[in-house]
């Protein structure tokens, strides 16, 4: 791994590549600060170790102080999941990153079996310096294509949590009704999917409309103020409906135990179901998110 000094202006720390130590350092600089470098980077500066694809975005952050820690909202919220299956045996998580979700769940739930599937081998090289945990009996990460993956998927998993992009978006093989066709019929009756998406708001209609249609409409959909994404959670029994009474009381043993404010986002999914914020969102003009 080659390592230099940070090369963003009036930026400190150090940048880390996967990259022999003989290459052309300058030609590489000047690809990453021309925004035409390929490859994943890692930036660490002021205790954090974050994860880029391209300078605009931070795919992923560590802070060194708490390795563990859920840093960005997206990710908090779509642990909201356990309100609806508090004790999941089998996850399958769609790209890995810098591997946030993946340890925490690792942490967290050692009932649980997981498997990463993750298509960029420079993404799964990082997985040291994000103390992705090694392969093991209960965790595994796969080099692989999501989508093909689902399709050969000989697994059941409870839920499937799908948080994968590279550097132009969405891969198109996710973006097809085969592909959430194949995902719902992984899952057992009490399944779900949790998705993270981003993106215009026509990437995210389309999106939301492929999940509506083929979860039969059992859709609940969180908006994500802080970091301007959304999360949905599609459910496999189109006839299931939270039990909101249970949860609120459940949640606050669940904060206690996870660290995460389960009862707001019991509340949340509450008032998104009960407002219809799924229907809503689908038929609004494109504007800056609104809080729930």
């Amino acid at each position: 791994m080659l390592e230099l000094p940070n090369p963003f202006g009036g930026e400190a720390g150090v940048i880390r590549l996967h990259e022999p130590q003989d290459c052309d350092q300058e030609a590489i600089v000047d690809r990453i600060l021309s925004g035409l470098y390929d490859k994943p980077f890692v930036i660490e500066d002021d205790g954090a170790r974050c994860l880029y694809f391209t300078r605009a975005f931070i795919q992923s952050e560590m802070r060194l102080a708490d390795p563990l820690a859920l840093e960005f909202a997206y990710t908090r919220k779509m642990m909201a999941f356990l309100l609806f299956l508090p004790e999941p045996r089998e996850i399958l998580m769609l790209g890995l990153g810098g591997g946030s979700l993946a340890k925490y769940c690792h942490r967290h739930l050692p009932a649980a079996r997981i498997t990463v599937v993750e298509v960029d081998p420079h993404v799964i090289a990082f997985r040291e310096q994000f103390l992705v945990p090694p392969d093991d009996a209960r965790f595994r990460v796969r080099e692989g294509e999501a989508a093909g993956y689902v399709a050969q998927c000989q697994e059941r998993p409870d839920v499937v949590l799908i948080d994968a992009f590279d550097r132009d978006g969405v891969a198109p093989t996710l973006c097809t009704r085969e592909f959430y066709q194949d995902l719902r019929a992984l899952l057992p009756k009490k399944g779900l999917v949790v998705a993270n998406l981003v993106g215009p708001k026509a990437e995210r209609i389309a999106h939301l409309e492929m999940l509506r249609t083929v979860f039969d409409g059992n859709v609940i959909l969180l908006p994500i103020a802080d970091d301007g994404n959304y999360v949905a959670f599609a459910f496999r029994d189109p006839a299931f409906e939270p039990r909101w009474r249970w949860m609120e009381g459940e949640a606050r043993a669940m904060r206690a135990r996870f660290g995460l404010d389960f009862p707001r986002f019991a509340a949340t999914l509450e008032r998104s179901r009960k407002l219809g914020y799924l229907r809503r969102e689908m038929h609004a003009p494109e504007v800056r998110t609104r809080r729930l």
